[in-house]
C-alpha cells in the first residue's frame, strides 16, 4: 500500500505504525522525485491498520489525509480501504432543481446520536416528501458532541457518530429511500484543538485572517498544495461516499488573491467528477457576500457554484413573523413584508441598498433571468439562525401554531429550493443550543466567554447567567429532538400541513418554476396580508393576530374556476368580488 504526505519543510520522513502493530519499527519515507515537497514508502497494509507519521524524529502526527481516526483529533489515522463497503442501493444521483433539503444533526437527530439511529429514522424523512438531507459536518472534532465547524480532519469522520463505514450505511440507507445527502463542509479555517497542520507545512496564512484566527492558505506562498488538498477532500466524500452534494460554510471567509478563485477550481473539479461518475453533483455556498458571482457561471467571471444559502429572505420572513428587530433583524424590521416582497421577486433584499447594520452599501442586484431561482436556498430556520440565539429558542418557542403554518407555507411555496430544520416540521419545542465537549479548559472557557459577548453584542434579552453554557453535556441533551411530539396535538396538525404543501410543490409545476416573470407579490404592511403568485396559483398568508385580511386575490373579480387546494385552518374560496376574506394567522392555496 501506498503512504504519502505533504512535508515541504521536513529533513526526514517516518511511518510510524501504532496499535495492533505498535512493536513494529517505523519505516523511512522517500522524497517524491516526482512532487516537490512529498514524501512515500510502499508497504504490507490492511484496512484498520493504525499509522502516524514522524517529522524530523518529533512526535508521531496524524496524517493530514487520514480518512479515519480513531481516537479522534491528534491520534493515530487507521487505514480505510473503501473499495470494501459493500453498497447496496444502486444510485443514479437526485439534482438540485425541484429539491427541497431537510438540515439534521446527526449527534441531535437521536438520543444515541449516531448515524445508524438516524438512518432508522429516514422513513419519515421519505413520508414528508423530502428529497435531500443535508448534514451538518461529521469531521472529527473534540470530545463526542459538538456542532461540528471546529473539526480538524477534512477527510475523516466523527468516531462517536459511526465513522466511515456509519456514514456510507446512512447514505446508502437514504439512498434506498430515494433520498440525497449533502454533506456541510468546511473549508474556511479548523478546529484549534488538535489540529496537526501546521507541523506538516504552510496550510495557513497570516496575511488574511478570519474570525476564526489565520486563514487557510489559498494564495501564499505553498497554496498550490493547500487547495488541492481540499478539492482532493471535497472530491473523496462525493466519490467514496456516495454524496449527493456539499454546502460549503462561510465562503465569505475564504480569502484568496489568486486567479481562479479557488471556488471556481473546486467547482470545475466537481463538475468534471459528476460527468466520471454519471450522476449529478451540486455545491451549495453559504455566503453573506450578496454576490451574484457566487452562482455565476465560471465562463462569465463567476465562481459557478450551484446554490446558495439567502438570508435574506430567512431574515425578512423572520422579521415578519416576529417583529424583532435588533441585530442585522433592524434593515428588515422597518417593513418587512415589503422585505419578503422584494427576496421573493428579487431574490437579495440587500443588492446595492444601504444597511444600517453594516453602516454601508451592501451587495448587488440578482438577475433570477440569468440565475434560476432555485440556485436561491430559502428556509424559516437554520441551525445558525436558532443556535446563535442566547437560548437557541426555536419559532416555535414564541410563535402560534397559525404563524408556524403561514412561515412553512411562505417558504414552501417559494419559486426558491425549501430547506428546513430537523424538527421544524412539527413544530418541535426542543431548543437548538451551541455546544462543545473540549478537552482543553483554557479553550473551553474561552468558548463560553466567546459566546457571551456574541449574545451581548446581538442584544439578546436575559441575564446571562440564564444564558446556556456550551461545555454543559445538558446544553445538548436539550437539544435532542422529541420524537413522540409528532403525536400530539398541535404537533401533529403541523406535520400533516408540512406533508400537504410538500404534496403539493411535487404536484404542481407552478410551485417549482423558476421563471421570475411567473412570480408575482402584493402585500398591506399595515393589515399584514400577502399575496404570493407562482403562475396560476395564488398563495395568500395572514400575519395578523386578531384581524381577518381582506385579500384581492383575483384581479378581474370573481373567483371562478379557482379551487382551494390547501388551507389552514381550512381553505375558502374568493368571493364573488375576488376578495379572499382570510382568518387571523392562516393560510390558503388555491389553484385553477
Amino acid at each position: 500500500m501506498l503512504f504519502e504526505v505533504w512535508a515541504p519543510e521536513a529533513g526526514r520522513v517516518a511511518l510510524q505504525w501504532a496499535g495492533d502493530r505498535a512493536a513494529e519499527p517505523a519505516v523511512p519515507m522517500e522524497r517524491d522525485p516526482g512532487r516537490a515537497g512529498w514524501w512515500r514508502t510502499e508497504v504490507p497494509a490492511h484496512d484498520g491498520d493504525r499509522y502516524a507519521f514522524r517529522l524530523d524524529g518529533g512526535p508521531p502526527l496524524p496524517d493530514p489525509r487520514a480518512a479515519r481516526l480513531p481516537e479522534g483529533p491528534g491520534g493515530p489515522g487507521a487505514v480505510v480501504a473503501h473499495d470494501r463497503f459493500v453498497w447496496r442501493h444502486p444510485w443514479p444521483g437526485r439534482p438540485l432543481p425541484g429539491a427541497v433539503l431537510y438540515e439534521l444533526h446527526i449527534g441531535t437527530y437521536t438520543p444515541e446520536g449516531t448515524f445508524d439511529a438516524a438512518a432508522a429514522r429516514l422513513r419519515h424523512l421519505a413520508d414528508l416528501g423530502i428529497t435531500h438531507i443535508s448534514l451538518m459536518p461529521v469531521c472529527p472534532f473534540p470530545g463526542t458532541h459538538g456542532w461540528g465547524y471546529d473539526g480538524v480532519a477534512p477527510w475523516a469522520v466523527h468516531e462517536p457518530y459511526g465513522g466511515p463505514d456509519g456514514l456510507k450505511r446512512f447514505v446508502d440507507a437514504a439512498h434506498g429511500f430515494g433520498l440525497g445527502v449533502v454533506l456541510d463542509v468546511v473549508h474556511n479555517h479548523l478546529g484549534p484543538s488538535g489540529n496537526p497542520l501546521p507541523a506538516f507545512g504552510p496550510y495557513f496564512t497570516d496575511t488574511h485572517h478570519t474570525p476564526w484566527g489565520a486563514a487557510v492558505n489559498l494564495d501564499a506562498p505553498g497554496s498550490d498544495e493547500v487547495r488541492e488538498y481540499f478539492i482532493g477532500s471535497a472530491l473523496s466524500w462525493l466519490r467514496d461516499y456516495r454524496l449527493d452534494g456539499l454546502r460549503l460554510d462561510a465562503v465569505h471567509a475564504l480569502h484568496d488573491d489568486r486567479s481562479p478563485h479557488f471556488l471556481a477550481e473546486l467547482t470545475a473539479a466537481v463538475d468534471a467528477l459528476a460527468g466520471q461518475l454519471r450522476r449529478p453533483l451540486f455545491l451549495v455556498a453559504e455566503s453573506d457576500l450578496n454576490d451574484p458571482r457566487t452562482t455565476a457561471p465560471r465562463a462569465g467571471g463567476g465562481h459557478g457554484l450551484h446554490a446558495q444559502w439567502n438570508d435574506d429572505f430567512h431574515h425578512a420572513l423572520h422579521t415578519a413573523l416576529t417583529s424583532e428587530s435588533q441585530g442585522y433583524y433592524g434593515d428588515f424590521a422597518r417593513a418587512p413584508l415589503a422585505a419578503l416582497a422584494k427576496t421573493l421577486t428579487g431574490g437579495f433584499f440587500h443588492d446595492g441598498t444601504h444597511s444600517a447594520f453594516r453602516g454601508r452599501r451592501h451587495g448587488a442586484p440578482l438577475d433570477l433571468r440569468v440565475t434560476p431561482a432555485y440556485r436561491l436556498l430559502a428556509y424559516a430556520q437554520t441551525h445558525d439562525q436558532i443556535g446563535n440565539r442566547a437560548l437557541g429558542d426555536r419559532l416555535a418557542a414564541g410563535l402560534s401554531p397559525g404563524l408556524l403554518a403561514c412561515a412553512a407555507t411562505l417558504v414552501l411555496c417559494s419559486p426558491f429550493t425549501p430547506m428546513l430544520f430537523m424538527g421544524e416540521e412539527w413544530g418541535a419545542t426542543t431548543p437548538w443550543q451551541y455546544f462543545t465537549a473540549h478537552t482543553d479548559p483554557e479553550l473551553a472557557e474561552a468558548v463560553r466567554e466567546g459566546r457571551r459577548r456574541e449574545f451581548a453584542a446581538h442584544e439578546w434579552t436575559g441575564a446571562a447567567g440564564d444564558w446556556p453554557d456550551p461545555q454543559d453535556p445538558a446544553t445538548r441533551d436539550r437539544c435532542v429532538l422529541d420524537w413522540t411530539e409528532p403525536a400530539r396535538e398541535p404537533h401533529t396538525a403541523l406535520l400533516a400541513w408540512y406533508r400537504t404543501l410538500l404534496a403539493l410543490r411535487h404536484e404542481l409545476p407552478p410551485l417549482t418554476d423558476p421563471d421570475p416573470r411567473h412570480t408575482a407579490v402584493r402585500y398591506d404592511e399595515e393589515a399584514r396580508w400577502l399575496l404570493l403568485r407562482r403562475g396560476p396559483l395564488r398563495v395568500a398568508v395572514n400575519l395578523a393576530h386578531d384581524t381577518t385580511a381582506a385579500v384581492p386575490a383575483v384581479d378581474d373579480g370573481g373567483g371562478a374556476g379557482l379551487q382551494a387546494l390547501a388551507g389552514w385552518p381550512g381553505a375558502r374560496l374568493p368571493g364573488a368580488d375576488g376578495v379572499l376574506h382570510l382568518p387571523p394567522e392562516s393560510a390558503v392555496v388555491l389553484g385553477p
